[in-house]
């Protein structure tokens, strides 16, 4: 998860370099449509791992993703142009919408009764985690050794990973074989009672995913606009996703003990009264402040709607359902890009942008409200018993 967080991240830390690269020949519009193809990838490959998942197991798909998207990240340190790297960026895409679903998968099904948001949230750390060491990395590497020097240290750590995962991680559940194994595990979304719920959730995840794709890929150029140096701006997209990590540890706590539905409507408003408050300029250590607690809400509403998922539909359309949460809920990801970059290309970003990020969250929490209670009995210490 943290080198999926890595991708979450890069293409914001490395834009303001390629941005001013006249031989790429980039404006606020292409960057927004090559962050567009990669995202697109990833709604492929979210939308497609869920069944796969689902039918072939989890430990073979973690491995087939992760492998494809490091592969494809380090070819991305190597393009010539802008043509050549938004088509590894798609690709790459592929096995990053992949990794999502198996893992919460496998974390929700290992982990104990009642604990299914805090185990969901302290898996998501690792994406933030990952956010945060990339937007560092950013700061001390690009000076020196250039953007193409973070995609080489982006794809170095699956030369460990992949190794430990092909010796050291267990299946979570027995893959279904005969008639089992051919019930269709997408349609389970749309009946029995499941289709309000299916469509909320796709609602709900759009709006999240567009917040933290449009704040991460853009929050630089924002930044800067209003006026501060690259430096501040790269420092402030770090201290956002540090708040992310505080935000994910208290809020999967939050989940266990009230509950997932009332801590995601709670989370998405709050991060909408925190965005809405980024609109003010604050001097000095105030505008730090302000950032990590519009970090610590807007991009744990969404890790907790991945946790609410996972706990509401059964086990055998378990990935399903989180691909699909994920996977359409990349459209809002592609449009976080886009809207930020209109916004900049029309000088509107700041303070504008945050009003329009604040209206996006209020919506995140009315539509999430319309899901019901959890509904699946398939309980963590059941699943274990049974597999």
């Amino acid at each position: 998860m943290a080198l999926e967080g890595f991708d979450l991240v890069v293409l914001g830390v490395v834009l303001p370099s390629l941005l001013r690269d006249p031989s790429w020949g980039l404006n606020p519009a292409s960057a927004s449509l090559i962050s567009v193809v990669g995202l697109v990838g990833v709604m492929v490959g979210a939308l497609a791992a869920g069944p796969l998942t689902d039918r072939f197991g989890r430990r073979s798909m973690l491995l087939v993703t992760v492998t494809s998207f490091s592969v494809l990240t380090l070819l991305c340190a190597f393009a010539p142009g802008p043509v050549l790297f938004g088509v590894l960026r798609f690709l790459a895409g592929l096995g990053l919408g992949g990794v999502l679903p198996v893992a919460i998968a496998m974390v929700n099904e290992f982990a104990r009764s009642g604990r299914g948001g805090s185990a969901t949230t302290v898996l998501m750390t690792g994406y933030h985690v990952g956010a945060v060491l990339t937007s560092l990395l950013g700061i001390l590497v690009i000076p020196g050794l250039g953007w193409r020097a973070m995609f080489v240290l982006g794809a170095l750590p699956a030369l460990v990973l992949v190794p430990l995962v092909w010796l050291r991680l267990p299946e979570s559940i027995p893959v279904e074989r005969g008639p089992a194994a051919r019930r269709n595990p997408i349609a389970t979304l749309f009946r029995g009672g499941y289709l309000r719920a299916t469509l909320a959730f796709w609602i709900t995840s759009f709006m999240g995913l567009l917040l933290v794709y449009g704040l991460n890929t853009w929050l630089p150029e924002i930044m800067r606009s209003a006026g501060y140096a690259l430096g501040a701006a790269l420092a402030l997209l770090l201290v956002l996703n540090v708040g992310a990590i505080l935000g994910l540890l208290l809020a999967g706590r939050v989940a266990d003990k009230i509950g997932v539905r009332t801590s995601t409507i709670a989370w998405f408003t709050a991060a909408a009264l925190f965005l809405a408050l980024l609109s003010i300029k604050l001097p000095g250590v105030g505008v730090y402040v302000s950032v990590l607690l519009a970090g610590v809400f807007v991009f744990s509403s969404q890790v907790l709607v991945y946790a609410y998922v996972s706990q509401y539909y059964p086990a055998e359309a378990r990935a399903t359902a989180i691909g699909s949460a994920s996977g359409v809920g990349r459209l809002g990801a592609i449009c976080g890009p886009v809207v930020g970059g209109t916004l900049l290309s029309a000088g509107l970003a700041y303070p504008w942008g945050f009003y329009a990020f604040a209206v996006v969250a209020a919506v995140g929490a009315v539509s999430v409200s319309v899901v019901g209670r959890i509904r699946s009995t398939d309980t963590p210490d059941r699943r274990m018993e049974t597999a």
